[in-house]
């Protein structure tokens, strides 16, 4: 058919018109291509001049190999269809060279190169950096590329994971007037968004949206999804802005994961006006584009707004599910609103839904720690009636529970009976048992436990050893501490910043040099940096030390070096300046940390607070008092226990006893430091009734006394009142010790 072909065309060894010779070299090549099941790779081309040495002829073996020999009578037909085909040949194995070899005794065209580019990329070892070279020699050389090239070459390095250079070559096909194909595009953005190379998904689309190609629902679904997970929200939401103005019809797939992100990155009022303007283009939202919402205003802390939404929900006929009750209930407890949060915990009975476990957990937790250990369980009754078994969360939160409430026995059997049953014996539950022995002063047996535990195949945390460090420092034993940290490399578990933090604090609230030092050291020997919280101790340590020029020193340079003072910083600072009484305003001190960028919180004013009332400065006290509800900093037994020590030192213990009332309402339980500073000022003006009725009111509200309690009632004793008042001194005596008994105390 060639041979004929030829002979049609007037065509015998070498045409003499160019035009016709292209025409039929492109027509060979393409033929070869096709009908060949292989591709042909590229490399630099020579002059084609072996056509007109007559040693081809004569000895054709020596240039093309026996498969190719010409016989004597054989027109060039043949020979150049031998030539492509060894060409096509050598590229299919990957042998540029000899695909080069062949391309010498020919006038390669550009859809050789096509061919050989093809054929190279169907090789087992293509490389990307040769491609580039026979492209860019093309480019320099010729023949010039032409839009099939610019395919092959994309889709080749698209199948070979070079997504960089396949973007690239439909930027330049695009630049030089030559439209990628649709096909090309689909596969390159299908290719990038399996790989997670999302920024050339989003050069794709641009190139797509350019063109004017369509773009399919699932695609665009998939990019949205895919930006949103990896953080690129604003990308997202750019992207569909664009497409939403280009009048592209989303779906709720589309815009329920940019309302999800962007309400989990704090931007829940871009996600309600998103919201509502896909409402008003006439897009309908589901459920799960309500929980975004509530999601986001929850962890904004607008949990009002987050209301409105249930409430906006429940109007238009969508029922909360048990996940969106969970959201706005988590973000309740995490406020200290329980009592609101059990509120809307039973209006799920009432909408016949039934709380999950993950529900009941996070209540679970909510109320041990607030030690409401009661409703807790009566919480845990409630759910094993509806068919809930509790989990390791569940005993955590428990076990929680009960330390905070001082349980530690109760806590321990609890974790005891847990720990028994292997599903509930992982790392995080064997921790809470060692901090319950640490909190009952058994430092030395949770290490010794830990040990025994590895020996059986335990591999504890680093959260582990940093407990019991932290219980032998509660035992004064921070030598012992200190010395525990070499077993942290024994056990190829190596102490981290909080391990030297642990023992760092307590060294600098004893004042012990010595040990500061040897801390000091051993976290340069381990290349362990201070940082805010090391240098917070640091500088409680020079205050406590009277060096506070020193403790400047070293704010300055965590300032300088980049290490943001905490609140605790400055509340370390506060506490020393006023101890040592070196605040004359305690007011225009507060608004110049405000200045520096650091809020106060309940800590900051209490000090404040307390150092105005020694001074008997009222006015100042009552200023800081108003300011803190202002900044919705709210007051807690520390502060009332503050007003109540001003109120007795003026004598006025009926004003002292009122607060009760208003912490109450605030949900602020009344402390022994409360009721102290009260029994102190009764006992001074010699009220001993008062005294009794005080300590009755305590025993019946839970509240036993301390120490300090004990040693009110010795200085009354010491100053004649039982002298004075002998009966009722030995009635006070007898309840008090009968009350300190309880709590582990005796009167001297």
């Amino acid at each position: 058919m060639l041979c004929s072909l030829r002979h049609s065309i007037g065509i015998w060894r070498r045409s003499t018109n160019p035009a016709c010779e292209f025409l039929i070299s492109s027509y060979l090549s393409t033929i070869l291509a096709l009908n060949s099941p292989e591709e042909v790779p590229n490399y630099e081309p020579e002059p084609a001049c072996a056509l007109h040495d007559q040693s081809f002829y004569q000895n054709p073996q020596r240039f093309l190999g026996k498969n190719l020999a010409l016989g004597r009578h054989e027109s060039l037909e043949p020979t150049l269809i031998g030539l492509r085909k060894q060409m096509q040949e050598c590229a299919k194995g990957g042998d540029l060279v000899g695909a080069f070899n062949a391309m010498r005794y020919m006038e390669p065209t550009v859809l050789d190169y096509n061919a050989l580019l093809y054929r190279y990329l169907k090789s087992d070892n293509v490389s990307g950096g040769e491609l580039v070279r026979i492209f860019e020699r093309m480019k320099r050389f010729g023949p010039y590329p032409n839009v099939w090239t610019f395919n092959v070459l994309s889709n080749g390095f698209c199948r070979l994971g070079l997504l960089e250079d396949a973007v690239n070559m439909l930027e330049e096909m695009s630049s030089y007037g030559f439209v990628p194909s649709f096909t090309s595009l689909k596969i390159l953005l299908n290719k990038s968004l399996s790989s997670g190379s999302y920024g050339f998904s989003c050069k794709v689309l641009s190139l797509m949206l350019h063109l004017d190609y369509p773009l399919s629902l699932q695609v665009l679904n998939r990019l949205i999804y895919s930006l949103i997970k990896v953080g690129r929200v604003s990308l997202a939401y750019d992207i569909f802005s664009m497409l939403l103005n280009k009048g592209f019809k989303p779906n709720v797939y589309t815009y329920n994961p940019i309302l999800l992100g962007l309400c989990k990155c704090g931007q829940s009022c871009t996600a309600l006006s998103l919201f509502f303007a896909l409402r008003k283009k006439g897009f309908c939202h589901n459920l799960y584009s309500y929980t975004a919402l509530v999601l986001g205003f929850c962890k904004e802390g607008l949990l009002k707004e987050a209301y409105q939404i249930l409430e906006q929900m429940r109007n238009e006929g969508l029922k909360p599910s048990v996940v969106t009750y969970t959201i706005y209930i988590k973000f309740l407890c995490k406020y200290n609103k329980i009592d609101e949060a059990l509120d809307i915990f039973h209006t799920l009975g009432k909408e016949n839904k039934h709380a999950d476990l993950v529900l009941y957990n996070v209540l679970l937790h909510a109320l041990c720690y607030h030690n409401r250990m009661s409703e807790a369980r009566k919480l845990v009754h409630c759910m094993e009636e509806n068919g809930l078994l509790p989990d390791r969360f569940t005993y955590c939160a428990l076990a929680g529970g009960l330390l905070r409430s001082g349980y530690v026995k109760r806590c321990q059997t609890l974790l005891c009976r847990i720990l028994s049953s292997t599903s509930f014996a992982d790392v995080v539950t064997w921790n809470i048992y060692f901090h319950s022995l640490c909190c009952d002063g058994k430092a030395r047996e949770a290490l010794a436990t830990v040990n025994s535990l590895v020996e059986k195949g335990f591999t504890p945390s680093v959260v582990t050893y940093n407990t019991i460090l932290k219980g032998f420092v509660r035992e004064q034993n921070i030598d012992e501490a200190l010395e525990k940290l070499d077993q942290f490399h024994c056990d190829e578990v190596g102490p981290d910043l909080i391990s030297f933090n642990t023992i760092l604090s307590a060294a600098c609230k004893q004042g012990d040099s010595s040990i500061i030092r040897r801390v000091l050291d051993r976290m340069d020997i381990e290349g362990v940096k201070l940082d805010a919280v090391s240098m917070t101790c640091l500088i409680r340590y020079f205050c406590n030390s009277g060096k506070f020029i020193e403790s400047f020193k070293l704010l300055k340079h965590m300032i300088c070096n980049g290490h943001k003072p905490t609140t605790l910083t400055y509340n370390v600072l506060l506490d020393c300046l006023c101890k040592k009484g070196l605040v004359i305003n305690e007011y225009k001190l507060l608004h110049n940390f405000r200045y520096m960028g650091i809020d106060p919180d309940t800590t900051s004013y209490n000090i404040l607070i307390h150092a105005s009332i020694k001074k008997a400065d009222y006015f100042t006290a009552e200023r800081l008092l108003k300011e803190m509800y202002s900044q919705g900093v709210m007051p807690d037994a520390v502060t009332y226990a503050s007003l109540s020590y001003g109120f007795c030192k003026e004598g006025n213990i009926a004003a002292a006893l009122s607060l009760e009332h208003q912490m109450l309402e605030n949900g602020v339980k009344p402390s022994v430091s409360y009721y102290n500073t009260i029994m102190d000022a009764m006992f001074r003006m010699g009220r001993l009734w008062d005294v009794f009725l005080l300590l009755s009111k305590m025993e019946i509200e839970g509240i036993q006394p301390d120490s300090i309690s004990l040693k009110i009632l010795n200085r009354a004793s010491a100053k004649g009142r039982k002298k004075q008042f002998p009966n009722a001194m030995k009635v006070l005596e007898i309840l008090m010790k009968t009350a300190s008994n309880s709590s582990g105390l005796e009167a001297n």
